[in-house]
């Protein structure tokens, strides 16, 4: 099985730290956010994983080297531009030939890859896209108005907002590479909506196991906690 590591991004949401420090290698704990994704790959039976890069690709590939310290085979792509979420994959249409997982290098989950890969294959969807349901305190409280609107009704102080979310988590065959375009800025929202638009179907895996997004200073605090926690010796 076969994974892709999206770390191209800048990070800008996560300075001061990753003026120096590219984000997928910011420490949680003893081990960095890309060790504990090519750990749990590993342990879920990837055993090649292709790392796309841009910023600071130099100490990415140092610090990766061809993987074997990891237990599996690292191919580190590099971009000559920006390409998006989903441009990057397109470099690398010859290698991937068979279903592959694709995550974004900012991403601390337990999630089970290959339950997400067995489901996939069966799904024969050209993209299957890992989801998950958010909650987030909204700051305003919600007034709630009669039919006419003349007259409230009630006041919900500040409640909670549930939503499905996109996960940076995916699985491709190699039928999507012909709805990316080569060497293009391209996203992955970009490649779901064209899919639409062809009528073609989209899976969807909805995520039951711990999930973060590492996006934001409060979340890299978060994530370093919960790693502490829950993450030792990679379990």
């Amino acid at each position: 099985m076969k994974a892709v590591i999206l770390a191209g991004g800048l990070g800008h949401r996560l300075k001061p730290f990753t003026d120096v420090i590219p984000k997928p290698l910011l420490p949680l704990g003893e081990k960095t956010v890309m060790e504990l994704q090519i750990s749990a790959l590993r342990r879920c039976g990837v055993d090649k994983v292709y790392v796309a890069t841009n910023y600071m690709s130099d100490l990415v590939e140092a610090y990766l080297g061809d993987g074997s310290r990891f237990g599996l085979h690292v191919r580190v792509s590099r971009e000559t531009k920006p390409l998006g979420t989903c441009g990057p994959i397109g470099l690398l249409r010859t290698e991937l030939t068979e279903p592959f997982l694709v995550i974004n290098g900012d991403i601390l989950t337990k999630l089970d890859f290959a339950a997400l890969y067995r489901f996939a294959v069966a799904e024969r969807a050209s993209l299957t896209v890992g989801t998950k349901i958010v909650t987030t305190p909204f700051r305003f409280g919600n007034v709630v108005v009669n039919d006419t609107g003349t007259r409230i009704l009630d006041v919900e102080e500040k409640p909670e907002l549930r939503l499905e979310v996109v996960a940076g988590v995916y699985c491709l065959t190699p039928d999507a590479f012909q709805y990316i375009p080569e060497d293009e800025y391209f996203g992955m929202d970009s490649l779901i909506k064209i899919l639409i638009q062809q009528r073609q179907p989209i899976a969807r895996f909805l995520i039951e196991d711990y999930w973060l997004d590492i996006g934001q200073v409060e979340d890299y605090s978060k994530a370093r906690e919960e790693v502490q926690q829950s993450f030792v010796n990679g379990s």
